[in-house]
């Protein structure tokens, strides 16, 4: 579980349910299943209008991966390419022939495949760096159907809030009514609120980082390749990569190498 966001999350609940505890309100006000359903069900519908159903549950499969921790792949990556590559230069590219098939990633056995098969680097590259464009469009895609959702969210939860009015106006003559049904009218506005701002709109946001991120480690993967074909040396391919490291992970394995450093000074001490 991303601590992050489940953080975020349960922070973003608690100061607006929490607030309105402390301004003398209670949880029942502000639940309102009818209210909930007019403005979900017509969120979703508006999304599903804008976007091909393929696209939109690629998008809903995908919240999964906001609320997990980022795979930090870049590291072993590198190792695994190095290692291809000092294969490579001791015993010649055809030697990858029979473990390019088994990389750990399959955009890697795919490159690797195409490096041993002879293709020129241009062609290489251009073939590769498709499969790149294709992936970031995807992820954009997700990104947009979350961001889509943060549009459309407030404005249903006016709808829903204008509704309610409806039905308000029809019992003027009961002034009780006429307060209560105010209150659980607007109730559907904070709902439409609530949900474009604390899940959709945030969920986009992190769908384009994870995007950024994954693209920058497919393109350290063609780098990687590009370099075992043409013979560039293990040590220098390891820095070529390393300056390629997302930086989140950059700075993640940074944090790591700090702790074990300090760990190996106290136990040194």
């Amino acid at each position: 579980m991303d601590k992050a966001s489940l953080l975020g999350l349960v922070l973003g609940l608690l100061a607006i349910f929490g607030g309105n505890v402390l301004e003398g309100g209670s949880m029942s006000q502000v639940i309102n299943p009818i209210a909930f359903v007019i403005v979900a069900g017509g969120t979703v519908g508006a999304t599903m209008l804008q976007f091909p159903m393929s696209t939109f549950i690629r998008a809903i499969k995908s919240f999964k991966t906001v609320m997990s921790p980022p795979k930090g792949r870049a590291a072993p990556l590198i190792e695994e390419i190095v290692g291809y590559a000092t294969t490579a230069r001791r015993d010649g590219i055809l030697a990858l022939e029979s473990v390019a098939p088994k990389a750990t990633d399959p955009f890697l056995a795919r490159a690797l495949m195409l490096a041993v098969d002879g293709a020129d680097s241009n062609q290489m590259k251009q073939t590769l760096e498709s499969t790149i464009e294709h992936a970031e469009e995807q992820g954009e895609d997700v990104a947009k159907v979350f961001e889509a959702i943060g549009g459309y969210a407030p404005t249903v939860g006016i709808i829903g809030a204008v509704l309610g009015l409806i039905q308000v106006m029809q019992n003027l003559s009961d002034i009780e009514k006429v307060g209560h049904g105010i209150a659980s009218a607007f109730v559907a506005t904070i709902y439409g609120v609530a949900i474009a701002n604390l899940i959709a709109l945030p969920c986009g946001g992190k769908m384009k980082a994870r995007t950024r991120d994954e693209v920058a480690t497919l393109t350290l993967i063609l780098e990687g390749a590009l370099g075992i074909q043409q013979g560039v040396n293990p040590m220098v391919l390891r820095e070529r990569l390393e300056g390629l490291v997302p930086h989140d992970e950059k700075h993640a394995a940074g944090k790591e190498g700090a702790a074990a450093g300090a760990a190996a000074r106290s136990a040194a001490a």
